[in-house]
């Protein structure tokens, strides 16, 4: 089966795409939930999508330093102008969910888990 992308992942499950727009080609793997950037450091993996409520300058810079695809902000959190801004100077996607975290979780978690092979 092939990989779906982040723009197909955003179109299907109804997120709105708030920076990044130029890397929606990204494939991304898996996804890692916390709003503690400590442990997004230790333990979130490069191509995950990272969901969290948190809103402040560090996530990009997890983020970038991480290689995740994407952020994905949940709970209808507010994003102010400066951090859009910089999460597009970092090559950083946000992506926002109008759901809590963990329907956010679950949706991605039924998108992005390996599908057993058709027919076999």
């Amino acid at each position: 089966m092939e990989k779906l992308n982040l723009e197909k992942l955003i179109e299907d499950l109804g997120f709105e795409c708030l920076s990044g727009k130029a890397l929606l080609d990204r494939i991304p793997q898996s996804a890692y939930v916390s709003d503690l950037l400590s442990d997004v450091m230790g333990k979130a993996q490069a191509d995950m999508m990272w969901v969290t409520s948190q809103v402040h300058r560090n996530i990009v810079a997890v983020a970038s330093l991480k290689e995740l695809s994407a952020i994905v902000i949940v709970n209808e959190r507010p994003v102010e102008k400066d951090l859009l801004e910089q999460a597009e100077n970092e090559d950083v996607v946000l992506l926002s969910s109008n759901l809590p975290a963990f329907e956010t979780a679950g949706k991605l978690y039924n998108y992005l888990k390996p599908q057993p092979p058709k027919g076999g």
